[in-house]
């Protein structure tokens, strides 16, 4: 199985590039490369631009579609990959390969599989994405469609609550950083 790591974002509310941020001895998307690594066959970093991430471990796939998103970096890794992929946002820092691996292990015959918090709220960065939605991920984008929400309307969409995730669902493993203050509560 292929996992792909979103790191195609400008990094605008951070101020600066947040993936390069310090994680522990390495740096935050790094840390997810070595992450997703040791559980996943194949690791693929989603970028905006080929050579934005030369040192982190794993071959970058550059978007087919520039500044659409997580849309685009959707379509432009399951372009490339050829096969179903689980992607992953790399801002989510303590994301869980052992999780993920549970979410395909459970996916059914869905063709996307993700995960719906307490609250109700969707985490489509972190999800299943059989390799069968890429049409309809270019069909959207073509039309200038670039929410991840509007794929589940249009393919076979499991969505998994935290009980369904048998006792592996961790709150801090959808934790993301967008502003400072996000990165310092998760590392200070």
């Amino acid at each position: 199985m292929t996992a792909v790591i979103l790191a195609g974002g400008k990094s605008r509310r951070m101020g600066r590039d947040k993936l390069s941020l310090p994680q522990g001895n390495t740096t935050v998307l790094n840390a997810a490369v070595e992450r997703f690594s040791g559980v996943f066959d194949r690791v693929y970093i989603s970028v905006r631009d080929l050579g934005r991430y030369p040192d982190a471990g794993a071959p970058e796939i550059e978007d087919i579609f520039k500044d659409c998103g997580p849309m685009g970096g959707l379509y432009s890794a399951l372009e490339a990959a050829g096969e179903s992929i689980f992607l992953v946002a790399a801002d989510l820092p303590f994301s869980d390969p052992l999780l993920a691996k549970s979410i395909i292990d459970i996916r059914g015959d869905s063709e996307i599989c993700i995960t719906v918090d307490g609250s109700g709220r969707y985490e489509p960065l972190f999800g299943y994405y059989d390799y069968s939605v890429k049409d309809a991920a270019k069909s959207l984008l073509l039309q200038g469609k670039y929410k991840m929400a509007e794929l589940f309307s249009l393919c076979r969409t499991k969505t998994l609550q935290p009980e369904e995730l048998h006792g592996m669902w961790r709150e801090t493993a959808f934790q993301n950083m967008n502003f400072p203050e996000d990165y310092e509560k998760l590392f200070k």
